[in-house]
């Protein structure tokens, strides 16, 4: 049975049989780990704006942005529930282990969906939501519906919608975008290659066992290897740029030069991994130091900025 076959064989056994959730499976429908991610450089666009925002108004908007992006979750395991029941590392979730319905699943995501944009635009402002509306399409249709099971090139394009939450939250505050607010587009989307492709390269069994066409899959190990390089050092790069701008100071751009020269020392661990390795240490090391990297830089940027606001409320109090 292919995994095509799975799912509508899946569909069909569930159409008319009561679904076992829980809350916990439908907490794990939003994919809490991913969230946490856009939760917080979310709020680091919305810290670093410039302006204000009413604490209770930037609690509203984080929310809906949460659910939003729990709600790109659920409609990506909706649609992938196929490919997520044939490989070891997604077998489990909750739609092709038989305990939500995909039909629920699909009914929680649109309503989350439609909930979470609604409210930022009512509460906050348009444009935001407008944004939030274009990262929930594109990460559910864009890449989940086209770009994943088409192209090698998939993570890269599709990491858009993972970039485009602190630039949310930067324009709850301004009402738009800015460079600034365009640099941290950009550390996030260049980031976003170097991680997953680290992951794929210890789980090429399993995309290929879905026949999803990630990058060591098509153009093999070397290629990939290459790639991640690549990415990491425009990733160090652009990770220092916001103390360019005047956005930080320069004890963040030391701080996001070190972290980034980790970040490529990493990666060229990778590249110089033998083809084949099964072990694939450098690149389980890689993949989870890249996590603690994208933490790290923007919880930096908080810390920076606030740091020069206190230094300059002391300056002007002396």
């Amino acid at each position: 049975m292919t995994a095509i076959d799975h799912h509508a064989a899946l569909g069909d056994e569930d159409e008319f049989r009561l679904s076992e959730a829980g809350a916990r499976d439908y907490v794990e429908l939003l994919k809490p780990r991913v969230m946490s991610l856009v939760v917080f450089t979310a709020f680091a666009g919305l810290l670093l704006a410039p302006g204000t925002i009413n604490p209770i108004i930037g609690f509203i908007a984080i929310l809906c942005i949460a659910v939003g992006a729990g709600a790109s979750g659920a409609l990506n395991m909706w649609y992938d529930a196929d490919i997520d029941a044939v490989m070891t590392r997604t077998a489990r979730r909750p739609i092709p282990s038989g305990r939500i319905r995909p039909q629920e699943a699909l009914a929680f995501g649109l309503t989350l969906s439609t909930f979470s944009v609604c409210i930022l635009g009512l509460a906050v402002n348009w444009f935001s939501a407008g944004l939030l509306a274009f990262t929930i399409f594109f990460y559910a249709v864009v890449y989940t519906m086209w770009l994943k099971r088409s192209t090698p090139q998939n993570i890269v394009i599709g990491g858009a919608s993972g970039a485009f939450p602190p630039m949310i939250g930067w324009a709850c505050v301004t009402g738009g975008v800015s460079l600034d607010s365009i640099l941290l587009f950009l550390i996030i989307f260049l980031w976003t290659p170097a991680h997953f492709w680290a992951l794929a390269l210890f789980k090429m069994r399993d995309y290929g066992s879905v026949g999803v066409p990630m990058l060591p899959n098509v153009s093999g190990e070397r290629v990939t290897k290459h790639q991640i390089v690549a990415y990491a050092v425009a990733t160090a790069v652009v990770g220092v740029a916001p103390a360019m701008t005047g956005l930080v100071g320069w004890g963040y751009g030391i701080f996001a030069a070190i972290l980034g020269a980790i970040f490529v020392l990493c990666s060229i661990a990778v590249w110089r991994m033998a083809d084949g390795d099964e072990k694939m240490v450098p690149a389980k090391r890689m993949f989870a130091y890249s996590v603690l990297y994208l933490f790290a830089i923007f919880s930096a940027l908080i810390a920076s900025y606030y740091a020069g606001a206190l230094f300059n409320l002391v300056g002007g109090l002396s």
